[in-house]
This record gives C-alpha cells, sequence and structure tokens, in this order.
C-alpha cells in the first residue's frame, strides 16, 4: 500500500489544482519543497520577521493592511487557523514591540542586513534541515505572498531588500 505523501497524492489527481488557487501556505509548502504545512507555517514567519526588519514601521504596516483578512491556510485544525497577517505579525510580542521601535537594517552598521545575512537568518531562524533549499524556500514564501498583494505593494517591498534577495523576489 502506498503511502499518501504529497508526491502520491499529487499524483492520484485527475486534474491538478493550479498554484494560484491552493491556499497560501500549500503555495508555500509546495514551491519550497517543505515536508509539512507547518514547515511552511514557521518558515513563513521567520521570511517574514527578516523582511520587516528591513523596512520602516510604516512600510510594515502598509504590508500588514494589504494582507488584512486573508486566510492562510483553510482547515480545521486550530494550530493552522490563522490570517496570513498574523503570519505577518510577529509571534514573540518582545520581538514585535522591538521591530516597531528600531529603525530599518539598512545602511552602515553591525546590524546591516545585507542578501547573505538575510538567507543565513531564515535557515537559522527558521530551523531549516541541511537538505532545504533556502532561496528555493525565500523563493516560495515571495511568490505565495505576491499573489496577495498589489503591484504599489510588490513594488515597494521589492525596494527594500538588498540586491541577491532582491533578485529572488523579482524571480517569484
Amino acid at each position: 500500500m502506498e503511502t499518501n505523501t504529497p508526491e502520491t497524492l499529487n499524483k492520484e489527481q485527475s486534474s491538478p489544482i493550479a498554484t494560484k488557487d491552493k491556499p497560501f501556505l500549500e503555495k508555500v509548502m509546495a514551491k519550497g519543497k517543505l515536508a509539512d504545512i507547518y514547515d511552511a507555517r514557521d518558515i513563513t514567519e521567520v521570511v517574514y520577521r527578516v523582511m520587516r526588519d528591513l523596512m520602516t514601521t510604516e512600510a510594515a504596516d502598509r504590508v500588514a493592511d494589504e494582507l488584512g483578512n486573508k486566510s492562510a491556510e483553510e482547515t480545521d485544525d486550530k494550530a493552522l487557523q490563522t490570517k496570513i497577517v498574523d503570519l505577518w505579525k510577529d509571534t514573540n510580542p518582545i520581538v514585535g514591540f522591538l521591530s516597531r521601535v528600531r529603525p530599518p537594517w539598512q545602511g552602515p552598521g553591525i546590524f546591516k542586513i545585507d542578501s547573505e545575512r538575510f538567507l543565513f537568518r531564515v535557515a537559522n531562524e527558521g530551523g531549516l534541515q541541511r537538505d532545504v533549499d533556502r532561496e528555493q524556500v525565500v523563493k516560495a514564501v515571495f511568490s505565495a505572498t505576491k499573489d496577495e498583494l498589489s503591484p504599489e505593494r510588490i513594488q515597494e517591498i521589492a525596494s527594500w531588500l538588498p540586491d541577491k534577495v532582491r533578485q529572488l523576489w523579482e524571480q517569484a
């Protein structure tokens, strides 16, 4: 008997579901080649945390406003019943508060977030396994996020991202 892994379930479907029609976390899981939906949720929160660290509070608030009340996943599992905006906001109240009062981590200095530091933080804070491609996961989160935002917000976010990460954003 074959187990119901994401690969076997996809093979058994008579007509594949278009990615645009899948819920947010399923998009991240599929495009990021993640093992489960909880990994997709956790890594999305980390990618969003690093993105917010690059932005002003006002820019981050504009993104939150657009993510609004859109569901991250349609499920009966209470651990996954969340809105995309809830993933955007930090679940750690101290980190959430500090991110609202500190300036963006750009420019000269020890806390500057360049592309390598961005990807390093995602891999380490997200607890990615060694065999998971961190760039692919970041692109998966970016792609699912861009599906939910206006062209103006997509452009605004791009303006905050460092060089290589901006390329991932544009490719997503």
